[in-house]
């Protein structure tokens, strides 16, 4: 499995979404935007960087029509998602021209943990896949 860090408010953004200001129905951030291409599909952890991006939660509003939803917990795992694809470009409101869009599907939450993030998208250390199968263990 791998992992990528993303600054808040986009990874719980992929992670549990935001409510749409047209529709009041949850919508979840679809593509990660990167500078780089990846080839790798299946599933990847996401990690909320310790610092957030300097966005403002009104400024997302606008640009994307969602108003934030959840708690934005910092440096630590929050969840996790399949990468079915990547694009350029992709028709998602969430997709940044010029970069390439990693295609999401399957957001799955999981229990905080906090964890120290890096560069790229890298396979994620066994010691913190023991300590999520640990809470998933723990939850069934």
């Amino acid at each position: 499995m791998r992992i990528i860090s993303i600054r808040q408010p986009w990874a719980a953004l992929i992670i549990t979404g935001g409510i749409d200001v047209q529709t009041g129905c949850t919508l979840l951030k679809d593509v990660e935007n990167r500078s780089w291409v990846t080839a790798y599909r299946g599933p990847v952890l996401i990690h909320a960087s310790q610092r957030p991006d300097a966005i403002r939660p009104d400024e997302i509003e606008r640009r994307f029509g969602v108003r934030l939803m959840s708690e934005q917990q910092l440096g630590g795992v929050i969840g996790m998602v399949d990468i079915v694809d990547c694009v350029r470009p992709h028709p998602s409101r969430w997709y940044a021209p010029g970069h390439f869009a990693f295609v999401l599907a399957n957001p799955r939450p999981l229990a905080f943990v906090k964890w120290k993030g890096a560069l790229s998208l890298r396979a994620a250390p066994a010691e913190l896949l023991a300590l999520i199968d640990e809470q998933i263990n723990r939850a069934a």
